[in-house]
């Protein structure tokens, strides 16, 4: 009998900028243009009151013991705002109708708001199954929780379509109650990117199906993000980048691609952190399981036990670490230049300075983008967002092994 072994790797390569990110089609693939929310938060209580969501969404969403989970079948959403808001478009159902959803590559589950939404929807988008003639309902029930709130609704199955391919009967959630702020028009839900095993449905996801299909040329994706955090110019939506499936476009990088398996397979697109420097010094890391990130793509900055963030602000002369709101994070003087470069194994990348300050909080004092995060004891111990992803097209690669 043959086995059937599934073999993933993230793969990381310089950007290549330019202003705007084209349609490109490839032999089986293609390149669409992703969207963005710039962030809109302007007082030291608005940014507080973020940081403190962005803490307890992913906390929850990487199983932290103190965030319970609320029954079986839940899987977990961080709040959608500021360059976590990556998002592109799909289409559901028969007659096609396009919706905006989050690209999180943390996460494994298609969830969408539902026409008979009663909370929490506002002016979003949302889905109505009776006008899809090929929708069926699962009967079901799905929650979706998020830090202190959560989505709920049930499972139905319909045609799936991105970027011209076409997934017939995909499973995905329809929810109908919101907690307020969980959505943003013109966002109206969230498109997992991660593997099976992780996702709250049991469903195999929309990028899985499709390379175990064939329908791709390479079974990869890849993610090139822009980035607006501190820039006073930017609009409520921006160019995002763009978002690539099936086939390497060579016109979005520059060099070489640094390739680097997983060292577990088939949940979170998970890397091992073997090495880190602040300021050119080295900070000292464990290897193994305790050294393992994953690569979230829904994930503004990047979370790591409090020994390592300690460490790396303890290079940073003035830093202090925050209370109420801004517990877990540090803060810094805004005239200190901070360098920060992550190694997975392969070549060093460089996080710049623009990157690690995620906010100017007062005239002196900036607030960095590393923070202490706690998770849960199946989930890696350091969760890289776009902080990271931002300067760097990253290639999310997977194929069978017969």
């Amino acid at each position: 009998m043959l086995s059937n072994h599934l073999i993933s790797a993230v793969l990381l390569s310089l950007t290549t900028y330019a202003s705007a990110a084209p349609q490109t089609n490839g032999p089986a693939g293609q390149t669409i243009a992703l969207k963005k929310r710039a962030h809109t938060h302007n007082s030291l209580a608005e940014w507080g009151v973020w940081a403190k969501n962005h803490r307890e969404g992913l906390e929850a969403k990487y199983g932290n013991p103190k965030h319970d989970k609320r029954g079986t079948g839940t899987n977990l959403l961080v709040n959608q705002n500021g360059d976590s808001s990556y998002y592109g478009s799909v289409a559901i159902g028969t007659p096609p109708t396009s919706y905006n959803v989050i690209l999180d590559t943390g996460s494994s589950d298609l969830w969408i708001a539902d026409s008979s939404c009663t909370s929490g929807c506002g002016n979003v988008p949302t889905f109505n199954p009776s006008t899809s003639s090929t929708f069926q309902n699962q009967s079901t029930p799905f929650s979706i929780t998020y830090g202190s709130g959560q989505a709920a609704g049930s499972l139905g199955s319909d045609v799936v379509q991105m970027a011209g391919f076409s997934v017939q009967n995909q499973i995905f959630a329809v929810c109908d109650q919101v907690s307020s702020g969980l959505l943003t028009d013109p966002v109206s839900g969230l498109l997992g990117l991660a593997f099976q095993t992780i996702a709250a449905s049991k469903a195999k996801p929309l990028w899985q199906t499709l390379v175990d299909s064939g329908s791709w040329d390479s079974p990869l994706m890849a993610f090139q993000l822009t980035r607006f955090l501190n820039d006073s110019s930017a609009q409520t939506e921006e160019a995002g980048g763009s978002f690539t499936m099936g086939f390497t476009n060579s016109s979005l990088f520059t060099g070489d691609i640094d390739y680097v398996n997983m060292p577990v397979q088939g949940s979170y697109w998970i890397l091992p952190m073997t090495s880190l420097t602040v300021q050119g010094n080295s900070i000292s890391l464990p290897s193994g399981q305790d050294s393992y990130a994953a690569i979230d793509t829904g994930t503004t900055l990047v979370g790591g036990p409090a020994q390592y963030i300690a460490q790396i602000f303890a290079q940073i002369p003035g830093s202090q670490l925050g209370t109420g709101n801004f517990e877990n994070y540090y803060t810094y003087p805004c005239d200190t230049s901070v360098t920060v470069s992550l190694s997975f194994g392969g070549q060093s990348w460089s996080i710049s300075p623009a990157d690690f300050q995620l906010s100017r909080l007062t005239r002196n004092t900036c607030l960095g983008s590393f923070f202490v995060l706690t998770t849960g004891s199946s989930a890696p111990s350091w969760i890289v967002g776009d902080t990271f992803l931002v300067r760097l097209l990253g290639h999310f690669h997977s194929r069978h092994v017969y």
